[in-house]
Formats: C-alpha cells, structure tokens, sequence
C-alpha cells in the first residue's frame, strides 16, 4: 500500500506495478506523493548493475502484450514502462523520481510548455490556411452552399492540363 492505494510489488527487483487509476492518484494528490516519498526513504539502495542500462521492453502484468517505454511528462528523464489500457511499471526508485519531478514542479512547466507548442503550431496553421486561401485560383472561389462544383472544376482543368 501507498497510502490508501493498492499496489503490486516484485520483491525480487523491488519494482512496482500501478493501474491507471492509482497512478493518477498518486500524481495529483500531495497525501499520497507524501506516502511515496515516506516509504522510499526507508528502501535500501543498491548498486548499478549492467543490466540496468540494457534496454528491454517487458510484458504487461494484466494482458501480457509488451509495454511502450516512456519519458514521464516527455522531459523528466525517468524512463516507465507502460501499458495504456492497464497501467505503468515501475523500476525501482522510479516512482519516487516522479513524484520528486511532480512536487519540484516539473509536471506543471511540462503542461505549460506544451500548452504553448499546441497554441503555436495552431497559430501557424491558421497562418498557413490564410496564405493558402490567399492563393487559391478564381476558379475554385465559389460563393453559396455547394462547393462540390469547385472541385469538379478543378479537377476538369487539371485533366486538361495532363490530357492535353
């Protein structure tokens, strides 16, 4: 348990296993980040071994496909596994990295940044689609309700253009 959340623990590897719903949980409520951070103070650290810097995909505990690896919030630097319909593997110590990178804020200036990317590249793109109207031949400026007599025209001056 962390806090009043169910997990799954490998005691071999000491990695956990969180469902979707607890790992939103985790990420939007400081009692249960607290919880996380509480209990990893107490677990012992062990030394790098090589066959933490291999790469290896591993199977969802519940459907048995293999997980995507993802950068939390794609700039934390922490590395999960994870199964989009069940939920998210953790190595040891990473679910306390994030909960670090959540509460120093980095969560917060993820969202932002993209928030502004999304603003961006909507911006250009209405840009990009008044440059285009701008240009666009006489031909297929149709004022009304049927714009299918547009393309039919463009198409019959274009068929004439490669017929000859």
């Amino acid at each position: 348990m962390i806090g009043v959340t169910a997990v799954r623990e490998c005691s071999r590897c000491e990695g956990l296993w969180l469902d979707v719903a607890a790992f939103e949980k985790i990420c939007a409520r400081d009692e249960q980040q607290a919880a996380v951070l509480g209990g990893a103070s107490h677990a012992p650290t062990h030394p790098a071994s090589d066959a933490v810097d291999k790469i290896r995909y591993v199977p969802c505990p519940e459907c048995s496909q293999l997980m995507n690896r993802i950068n939390f919030a794609k700039c934390s630097g922490v590395i999960v596994d994870v199964c989009k319909g069940h939920g998210t593997w953790f190595d040891r110590d990473e679910l306390t990295r994030i909960v670090e990178f959540i509460r120093g804020g980095g969560l917060d200036a993820a969202r932002a940044k993209e928030k502004m990317q999304i603003a961006e590249a909507r911006r250009q793109l209405e840009e990009e689609q008044r440059a285009a109207g701008s240009r666009r031949p006489a031909i297929l400026r149709i004022d009304g309700d049927d714009h299918r007599l547009g393309g039919i025209a463009a198409a019959g001056g274009l068929l004439k253009i490669l017929i000859g």
